[in-house]
């Protein structure tokens, strides 16, 4: 990736239910205005992504809107591409369809779906999405949908909407998943990712990319961060501690946590299995205490200004052209606004500094 490339902003919306309606959308309304290149709204097993988006539609005018991620087995893949359809129209073509397995505890704990065969199940609703957004009938032979369902009164549909170009994001961290977000997506949406470490991640998707026919540049990698400005570097590793033993004991199961996986194949594996035993213990705290400086400072940028910019520049020269801020350090509304203006101010300086040796 060539490090003269300009790095590209994009936010998480985050939950509406912590801070209200009226700071989220003072928030995104902000980002729009500053020229953010997008917005992406998750889902667990509170809020949805879809009608957060259809609000922020009616309240943003440039700011493209993605689902950060949908999970692909809370929704059968037609349902999954009309309501990507319709967020496509209602913001004007400003939407960027987010897709990801999620994991065995959400999957069969709330939807009640056997955990089985998620890539699988990924490639084929991708492939259903993209025969949707190009206006065929759907047609579908494969091992996890079969469409028209066969024996029945059923029969192959067109969705009633216009063709549409709508750009797909994976958010893949196993190494054949990363694979296949080389082949087949428009942008990755990539988390425990630390720029220091670039290999647990990025030569998977550039083989898959390769395999394709096409290179890394065709795709957007957008990489998430937390991050947070300030002076005492120390308090803010120590609040980040208690995020980063969830991620490695309670994003999965005991046999089945991406997350953690990603941490071990950066060279934490030590570290990251004595976090996850802790957590399944009980002890979050000590697993929390267990958490090392570099499991924090190395996958987000956190510090003075100064430093916060010196992160953004390994992330750019890493191969990442778009960092997904996480700014849960502050609350949602104008607090996080001025946060958000100061970032734009420094990747502002670190771009000028691409313009200059161009």
């Amino acid at each position: 990736m060539a490090a003269s490339r300009k790095l590209a902003l994009s936010i998480e919306v985050g939950r509406y239910l912590d801070g209200g309606l009226a700071d989220m959308a003072t928030f995104v309304e902000g980002a729009d205005r500053l020229g953010i290149h997008a917005a992406w709204a998750g889902e667990a097993w509170g809020q949805d992504a879809a009608t957060v988006l259809g609000f922020l539609a009616g309240r943003t005018k440039r700011i493209k809107l993605g689902t950060g991620i949908m999970q692909i087995s809370a929704r059968a893949p037609a349902m999954t591409a009309m309501t990507a359809l319709s967020l496509n129209a209602l913001s004007e073509g400003r939407f960027l369809l987010g897709l990801g397995v999620s994991g065995p505890q959400v999957v069969e704990g709330l939807h009640g779906t056997p955990y089985r065969m998620p890539l699988t199940r990924l490639k084929e609703t991708v492939q259903i999405c993209r025969a949707a957004f190009s206006g065929d009938r759907l047609r579908h032979d494969g091992q996890m949908f079969t469409l028209p369902l066969p024996g029945g009164e059923g029969k192959a549909l067109r969705l009633d909407h216009q063709p549409a170009s709508i750009p797909i994001f994976l958010a893949t961290l196993g190494p054949k998943a990363l694979h296949f977000a080389g082949e087949a997506a428009d942008g990755w949406l990539g988390t425990s990712f630390s720029p220091d470490h670039p290999e647990a991640h990025l030569p998977f998707i550039k083989a898959g990319a390769e395999a394709a026919g096409r290179t890394l540049d065709s795709i957007d990698i957008s990489a998430s961060a937390r991050v947070e400005i300030g002076e005492d570097v120390e308090a803010m590793i120590e609040r980040r501690r208690p995020a980063v033993a969830f991620n490695m004991g309670g994003m999965g199961s005991a046999t089945t946590n991406f997350y953690n996986a990603a941490f071990r194949r950066a060279g934490f594996a030590e570290d990251a299995e004595a976090i996850q035993a802790l957590w399944l213990q009980g002890d979050r705290a000590g697993a929390a205490k267990r958490v090392p400086d570099a499991m924090i400072t190395g996958f987000q940028a956190i510090g003075t200004p100064d430093m916060v910019q010196e992160r953004f520049r390994r992330y750019r020269t890493a191969g990442v052209n778009t960092i997904k801020l996480g700014l849960d350090a502050v609350p949602q509304g104008a607090k996080r606004l001025a946060m958000l203006e100061q970032i734009v101010d420094i990747v502002d300086g670190l771009n000028a500094e691409t313009e200059e040796t161009t």
